[in-house]
């Protein structure tokens, strides 16, 4: 029998044929309410602001592919301009992404900003990568630069974040106040 520890190992492919036949996701570490009314808060207001426009947002059901590096995740929240690229491997998951968007939870704070950033910033495609805090009023925007270096930025209570890649704006403090879970904060 396994510990609970232990990490089973799967091809890409039995991955992806054991994601097509569940209705479950899993990638998932940790949730709270908190979350997932932060994430919420976050395609409502890109939608809002990039509808009719060349970007889609969308929810942490659809599932990214990093190419180079083989992973597959679900962002809270991804943004695509243009035309959806599939991965020729797996129809149901984009490999194109503008911006992506992590809501940090204290057991993924650390690897969402160290370990899949490293694989999220081989995605040719990637602009912006967004870290919204569940625990204080602050995210972060690591942005990539002409030059293909990248630049990070903190916005914290009272600022708006400029996704410049999309064109539209976060109020920190509209985000945070418009579910009563993070009202705190």
């Amino acid at each position: 029998m396994r510990r609970a520890a232990e990490r089973a190992r799967y091809t890409y492919d039995e991955y992806r044929r054991f994601e097509e036949a569940t209705d479950a996701k899993h990638e998932y570490i940790d949730g709270t309410p908190e979350h997932a009314a932060l994430a919420a808060a976050v395609i409502a207001e890109l939608s809002r602001q990039l509808v009719g426009g060349p970007c889609t947002t969308f929810t942490s059901d659809l599932r990214v592919r990093v190419r180079a590096t083989g992973l597959a995740t679900y962002p809270d929240a991804t943004v695509i301009c243009g035309d959806l690229e599939r991965d020729p491997e797996d129809p149901n998951a984009a490999v194109n992404p503008t911006v992506l968007i992590e809501v940090l939870s204290d057991s993924t704070a650390a690897y969402d900003a160290g370990e899949k950033f490293a694989h999220y910033r081989q995605i040719p495609h990637l602009r912006e990568y967004v870290l919204v805090s569940h625990q204080e009023r602050r995210i972060e925007v690591r942005r990539r630069d002409p030059g293909d270096a990248w630049q990070t930025l903190q916005v914290t209570r009272g600022g708006t974040l400029h996704l410049a890649s999309i064109g539209a704006d976060l109020s920190l403090d509209t985000l945070y106040d418009r579910s009563p879970l993070t009202r705190p904060l």
